[in-house]
C-alpha cells in the first residue's frame, strides 16, 4: 500500500477536525451575552457617585458605596464571565466565517479582533475591583481615599461599557452575511442595525452607550448561528 493509500484511508477514517461544524462557540456567545448584559446592569446599580443628594463629597459618597459590595460582586463575576467566553466566541466566529467567506477576506479576522477589543475593554473595567471591593468595607484600615473610591465608581461606570469592538464585529459580519452569504440573511441584517447602532455610539462622545445595543447584538447572533448551524448539521 502506497503512502497515498494510506494517508487517503486516514482522511476517510478520520475526517478534518471542524468538519462536524461544532456549536460550543455559539454556546460561549449566549454566554458572553448574557454575562455581558449582566454586568451592565450591575455596573448601574453602583451608582453612589451619581447620587445628586451627597453633593459631590467623596466623604459622603463613600459609605452608600461600601454598601453595594454584592452589586459589585455580581459586576466582577459577570464581567469576567464574558471576558473569558468572548475569546471564544472571536475564534469561533473567525473560524465561521472564514469557512464562506471570499478568499483572503479580512472581515473574519476584523470581527475577531473587535470582540477580543471588547474582551480587553471588559478585563480593563474589572481590573480595580478586588482593590476596592475588600478595600471600602475598612477604608481607614485599606488605606482607600475617598477620592479614589469616586474615581473607581467612575472607573466601572464607563470602562466597561465600551463595547465599541462589538460594533466593529456585528458590521463586519453584516458586510460578510450580506454581501458574501457567509452567514444567514437576518444575522447580517441585524448586524447592520444593532452592530451599526453599537459602532457609532462608541465612535461618539457617547461611547459608552455602546454598552446598550453590544452585548444584545452578540447574544442575538450567538444564539442565530447557534440556531442555523444546528439546522445545517442536523444536530
Amino acid at each position: 500500500m502506497s503512502y497515498t493509500d494510506i494517508a487517503d484511508r486516514t482522511t476517510v477514517d478520520h475526517p478534518r477536525a471542524g468538519s462536524g461544524n461544532p456549536r460550543g462557540w455559539t454556546f460561549a456567545g449566549i454566554a458572553a451575552g448574557i454575562a455581558g448584559i449582566t454586568g451592565i446592569a450591575a455596573s448601574m446599580s453602583i451608582d453612589a457617585v451619581y447620587d445628586t443628594d451627597l453633593g459631590g463629597d467623596p466623604q459622603r459618597i463613600v459609605d452608600p458605596l461600601s454598601e453595594l459590595t454584592a452589586n459589585m460582586l455580581v459586576f466582577h463575576v459577570a464581567t469576567m464571565v464574558a471576558v473569558v467566553t468572548l475569546v471564544v466566541f472571536a475564534a469561533g466566529l473567525r473560524r465561521r466565517l472564514a469557512a464562506q467567506a471570499p478568499s483572503g477576506s479580512a472581515l473574519p479576522d476584523v470581527a475577531a479582533g473587535g470582540l477580543l477589543l471588547t474582551s480587553v475593554a471588559g478585563l480593563m473595567g474589572a481590573g480595580l475591583n478586588t482593590e476596592f471591593i475588600f478595600g471600602l468595607q475598612d477604608p481607614a484600615a485599606s488605606g482607600v481615599l475617598p477620592e479614589a473610591a469616586v474615581f473607581y465608581n467612575h472607573w466601572i461606570g464607563t470602562i466597561p461599557w465600551l463595547w465599541v469592538g462589538a460594533g466593529i464585529a456585528g458590521v463586519a459580519v453584516a458586510v460578510a452575511a450580506l454581501r458574501h452569504a457567509a452567514a444567514p440573511r437576518w444575522i447580517g441584517f441585524v448586524g447592520a442595525v444593532l452592530g451599526g447602532l453599537t459602532l457609532l455610539f462608541g465612535i461618539s462622545p457617547l461611547q459608552y452607550m455602546a454598552g446598550m445595543t453590544g452585548p444584545l447584538w452578540l447574544l442575538v447572533t450567538a444564539i442565530g448561528f447557534a440556531a442555523a448551524d444546528r439546522t445545517r448539521t442536523g444536530r
